[in-house]
């Protein structure tokens, strides 16, 4: 089966280098002219978190199919790093732990990468049976890590997935197993 992971199109948070996970942020101005550009994979089906960003992305990519929406495929929430970026971070002890540790440790008062790539793996697990031939999954950057980290093969680690807005991966599905077969 093959499905299509698509992350969301720019928004102004992205555009300043915020941490927005749990923040419900539009997309911005930039960010639907550039979706509107765009040449998406066919998909049959197409599932989203339910932030406003992705389900404003998939009605621009996809315009004609009705989205199921994934409360599990959100974004993680980066608690007290929420809608801050590496300026507004610069001088919090938190935050230069949060860094030497290679983004694994909590997130001060918000989750965990374990936490939030169980979560995500869940959710999609149950997504497993619903799904169809060509399937958009239009959802965030990080659902996107966790899940190509957790079930793609060959093995590679959470940050070697990173896409920016509009962009993912192409992979093909057998038994849970994912295989990256190209970039979008």
């Amino acid at each position: 089966m093959r499905l299509y992971f698509i992350r969301h199109g720019k928004t102004a948070g992205n555009l300043e280098g915020r941490y927005i996970g749990v923040t419900d942020e539009p997309l911005c101005a930039e960010g639907r002219e550039e979706l509107m550009l765009a040449r998406p994979p066919r998909a049959s089906l197409v599932v989203t978190s339910p932030l406003r960003r992705c389900v404003e992305t998939a009605k621009i990519l996809y315009p004609t199919v009705v989205p199921l929406v994934c409360g599990g495929l959100r974004e993680c929430d980066f608690g007290e790093f929420e809608g801050k970026n590496y300026t507004d971070l610069s001088g919090s002890e938190a935050y230069r732990q949060w860094i030497d540790s290679g983004g694994r440790m909590a997130f001060p008062g918000g989750e965990d990468m374990a936490g939030f790539t169980a979560r995500t793996d869940a959710a999609f697990e149950e997504l497993i049976p619903k799904l169809a031939d060509e399937t958009a999954l239009v959802v965030h950057g990080g659902t996107i890590m966790a899940l190509l980290e957790r079930r793609a093969v060959p093995k590679r680690e959470f940050y070697d997935y990173h896409v920016k807005n509009g962009r993912g991966f192409a992979v093909e599905l057998d038994g849970g197993v994912m295989r990256v077969i190209g970039r979008l």
